[in-house]
């Protein structure tokens, strides 16, 4: 476990993720959000517009640091200029934290720049945790690491994904940001109960919620897509509400856009929804 590294106290609030197309929105009036999040990658620069509009950003409202490209799967260890930029951001805009995902990007020699799956083995688990315990130790912070969405599952696997985030958890001492997009996604993809999953967890490493859209099956398509660009679907939903009802404590949601990203306004809609099921599901039977 990486040692001397402080917890991360429970965070509750609703926002969104910052996106180019509403920079303007936010430096312009008071957006009703509790934080934003912003895609690390486009912010670990030396300066420039964006960043400085990022710091502007940061003065009203509290950052969330979301990674796409630390690789925390990758067998070869951490790319140490990556996290060395990373730090030099975190310690320039001071986050509510820093997440990634439970993933692998990039061998020595390329980067896909995408989230592929991990095979969920102990060998697997071990690497994982150690570049958990690098990353945590470079940064000096606990950091977030989010569930991802998945297509295939490898016949190699010894363990459930949720018995792999637990452990992982466990060993590192990190927290969890939970997709439930992606359990849904996954759950319908595999064929298992995403209620099994939820309560397999450690929810008191939960300290962030996702919210997205995805795209459904089709009769030439069995599959379900992780694509973040379109409304939250009703079953995820209802599965955030399960969620919610089963936490032991407080936790920062967002609805998380990535492409056909609409006006603010439309976001602003499906947060007061979210808002409205976590009242609900916290009202006792």
């Amino acid at each position: 476990m990486t040692q001397n590294i402080q917890s991360i106290p429970p965070f509750a609030g609703f926002g969104l993720g910052l996106r180019r197309t509403h920079y303007e929105d936010f430096l312009e009036s008071a957006v009703p959000v509790d934080f934003v999040e912003v895609i690390s990658e486009n912010y670990m620069i030396e300066g420039g517009r964006q960043l400085r509009i990022l710091e502007q950003v940061r003065s009203q409202y509290p950052v969330i640091l979301h990674g796409v490209s630390m690789s925390i799967g990758s067998a070869g260890g951490l790319d140490q200029d990556h996290l060395a930029r990373l730090k030099l951001l975190a310690d320039r805009i001071e986050p509510l934290w820093v997440s990634d995902h439970l993933c692998w990007t990039r061998t020595s020699a390329h980067n896909s720049h995408d989230l592929l799956p991990m095979p969920l083995t102990e060998e697997a688990l071990q690497a994982v945790c150690a570049n958990i315990d690098r990353a945590q130790e470079t940064l000096g912070r606990a950091m977030l690491f989010e569930n991802p969405s998945s297509y295939l599952t490898f016949p190699e696997d010894e363990i459930s994904e949720w018995e792999f985030l637990a452990e992982m958890a466990r060993r590192t001492g990190c927290y969890l940001l939970l997709d439930v997009n992606n359990i849904y996604v996954s759950a319908r993809n595999h064929g298992f109960s995403a209620e099994d999953y939820l309560a397999g967890l450690p929810l008191e490493r939960v300290r962030q919620i996702h919210l997205a859209g995805h795209d459904p099956a089709t009769p030439e398509r069995d599959v379900i897509i992780d694509t973040h660009d379109r409304e939250v679907a009703d079953g995820v939903w209802d599965l955030y509400a399960k969620a919610i009802a089963m936490l032991p404590q407080p936790v920062a949601t967002m609805i998380e856009r990535d492409e056909h990203i609409p006006p603010l306004p439309d976001l602003l809609a499906e947060l007061d929804k979210a808002r409205g099921i976590a009242s609900e599901a916290l009202v006792p039977a």
